[in-house]
């Protein structure tokens, strides 16, 4: 079952990080496609204002047929922007030329809009040109550089557009020619209201981005071309289930959920930010089902009314769906929505009904959470969705974890970092087995899946949950919610302290570690690097070029090396599997940090690290680890030698110091810090 579970997590990653990729490309050139959208409902012969020298019909007063501006924005203008931004998302502005270049072969190579070739041509010849730059790298004459990249770019460049104009082009336009072919198949049968299985969920688990801006925008684009408008860009974008379920929400939820449920569906629906229901799904999931079916009607009705818009409706707004409607579309749209809100709030309600005589309340503030995680980062609008605020001061903030031991100690480093760099050096910050915990800490900090675990030990705290130990946007909150409490002493958030005292100030025990004696929390300070060769981390427990596939192979890997050094027994190596099943010791900006369990420290001999690089990354579990660091630490050193790899692993600089390592010697020299 678990490793199931890890499959799907992990083809659920790659599917979110292929659509964030997509979505890049797309999103910065919206703009672009909603300036062609609206220059199309003007100017074109059945526009509001048609005008044939822009829109590109008629002909002159020499007989000569108007070009216009329609078709060549989107047979020319728009893939080119999307090449070229795909190209710089890869090697900067370099790339974004070369992609351009090679996109404009796949433009001219076919004759329907080249966005699906757009968005091969331009990152595909972008990272070929990266790998081809670096075989000369630190290798030219001073004076030649310049001469060597324009020629290098311009020669391969217009390769690639040859390749473009002959293989890819052509290819695209049968697997485009290929999905048309299946969406009127799926018009004509009455079977398109079934995208809705697959495209509701998708959304909840931001998988959208791969459906939306991969194939659909493409399509509905070329549809729109030849049609007017599509109903393909209302998919998606129909404001409709997620409206449902709020007004569900703020007329049977209860709680913060209710309160914050009105607010949700204001930005949902006039500022087209949908992913403000998704922690309201999240935090019942049976909800999908009301979304699935809010779909199915928006799209039935789409489809029996005629309705749809000229181009990407994006953010999905009801104020973005009527700007991009055909006048002859507006009240199909109109209708669409309210049919999906309707029947998306009817299953909503008899859901929440049915789940409040359970007693089943849920939690949006941990689903909040979820979501975040889901999608790698912080939300812009999971404010509106807070909890009512805390008061009082912050003194004390808590990093709990399972054990105490590893995990809470990597995460506490970051956290109290942050803090003391908000000019909070008075805030305590500790790391505690949860088992350890007190009702007596203002903030705690907790892995989303231990969270109602540690709610039950300290029910008193503002509790914050994360699944990303090194770059959990989560951490921004509890800075600013140390600001907010303590506006005596706030400063702006990211204003270096001043002094950053060894020990923490405040009189109290500090939060004993699972299994040991109290380990106080101690400021990371920069200091040169100790020579210690031999010590906690040397080259020969350094491997650059790892060969696991897996977490499971990892850790066998990392493992092993502490073995060699005769730092610990293979039963080490046993509990440091036994502690990944519990929870995650990936800490996020791809690294991940396995150690053994707390009951596991009679088998530590002597302090040790061992590092292990996969330079193509390795599936930690739905996460990518480039970084695998294996620790073993006596009498608590363990928690030291987190700390300094936490405060390198959180400067970029430093991370990239790393990546660009060549040798075992220069990792255990960036490194240093551990062996002082």
């Amino acid at each position: 079952m678990s490793t199931q579970a890890s499959t799907s997590s992990s083809a659920r990653a790659k599917a979110q990080r292929f659509g964030t990729f997509l979505s890049g490309m797309i999103m910065p050139n919206i703009g672009a496609f909603i300036a062609w959208g609206l220059i199309t409902a003007f100017f074109i012969e059945a526009g509001f204002t048609p005008y044939g020298p822009i829109g590109g019909f008629g002909t002159d007063a020499d007989g000569n047929a108007y070009i216009g501006m329609v078709s060549p924005m989107i047979t020319y203008l728009l893939p080119l922007l999307i090449g070229y931004t795909g190209g710089k998302m890869v090697y900067d502005t370099r790339g974004g030329v070369v992609g351009a270049i090679a996109t404009m072969g796949v433009i001219v190579g076919t004759d329907i809009p080249m966005f699906i070739g757009a968005m091969i041509m331009g990152p595909l010849t972008a990272w070929l040109m990266k790998k081809i730059d670096s075989l000369w790298a630190g290798k030219i004459k001073p004076g030649l550089e310049m001469l060597v990249d324009n020629f290098s770019a311009g020669i391969f460049a217009a390769i690639m557009a040859a390749i473009g104009f002959f293989v890819i082009g052509p290819a695209v336009k049968v697997f485009s020619e290929g999905a048309a072919w299946v969406v009127d198949l799926l018009v004509t049968n009455g079977l398109l209201p079934l995208t809705s299985i697959f495209i509701e969920p998708a959304k909840i688990l931001f998988l959208n981005n791969a459906i939306n801006h991969g194939i659909l925008t493409p399509l509905g684009t070329q549809q729109a071309l030849e049609q007017g408008q599509s109903l393909l860009f209302l998919l998606e974008a129909n404001p409709g289930p997620g409206l449902g379920i709020l007004l569900a929400y703020g007329i049977f939820g209860r709680g913060a959920s209710k309160a914050s449920a009105w607010g949700a569906a204001l930005i949902h629906f006039i500022g087209g930010i949908h992913e403000i229901y998704f922690p309201y799904v999240l935090m019942k999931p049976i909800l999908i089902i009301a979304a699935i079916a809010g779909g199915m009607t928006g799209v039935f009705t789409l489809n029996l009314l005629g309705g749809g818009v000229r181009a990407p409706a994006a953010p999905g707004s009801i104020i973005a769906i009527l700007i991009q409607s055909p006048p002859s579309a507006i009240l199909a749209n109109v209708v669409a929505v309210i049919a999906a809100t309707i029947v998306s709030f009817v299953v909503a309600a008899f859901l929440l009904r049915i789940a409040r005589n359970k007693g089943d309340e849920g939690d949006l503030a941990a689903a909040t959470s979820q979501m975040e995680a889901m999608k790698g980062k912080k939300s812009s609008v999971a404010g509106a969705l807070a909890a009512p605020e805390a008061t009082g001061p912050v003194r004390r903030i808590v990093f709990a974890c399972d054990a105490g031991m590893g995990s809470s100690a990597m995460g506490a480093s970051v956290l109290r970092n942050k803090i003391k760099q908000a000019g909070h050096s008075d805030v305590e910050v500790k790391n505690s087995a949860i088992a350890n915990l007190t009702d007596d800490w203002d903030i705690m900090v907790v892995h989303q899946d231990l969270a109602e675990r540690a709610k039950v030990k300290a029910p008193g705290a503002w509790l914050v949950t994360v699944d990303n130990f090194m770059g959990s946007p989560r951490y921004d909150d509890v800075v600013e919610e140390v600001n907010r409490r303590n506006n005596g002493d706030a400063v702006p958030a990211g204003a270096a302290a001043t002094e950053a005292p060894a020990e923490a100030t405040r009189a109290a025990d500090p939060a004993p570690v699972a299994g040991g004696d109290a380990a106080p929390a101690r400021a990371i300070v920069d200091e040169p690097a100790a020579d210690s060769s031999g010590a906690i981390l040397s080259a020969d427990s350094v491997v650059m070029d790892g060969t696991g596939t897996d977490a499971t192979s990892a850790i066998n890997e990392a493992g092993a090396l502490l073995v060699a050094k005769g730092a610990v027994t293979e039963a080490y190596v046993e509990a440091m599997h036994e502690r990944e099943k519990s929870v995650s010791t990936f800490m996020g900006e791809g690294l991940a940090i396995p150690h053994g369990t707390n009951e596991a420290k009679a088998e530590v001999l002597s302090s040790a690290m061992s590092v292990v690089r996969y330079p193509n990354g390795v599936d930690w579990n739905g996460n990518e680890a480039k970084w695998v660091i294996g620790i073993a630490g006596r009498d608590n050193e363990h928690l030291e030698i987190l700390a300094n790899v936490a405060r390198i692993f959180g400067d970029k600089t430093q991370v990239e110091q790393l990546n660009q390592a060549q040798t075992a010697d220069e990792v255990v020299a960036l490194l240093g810090k551990v062996n002082q």
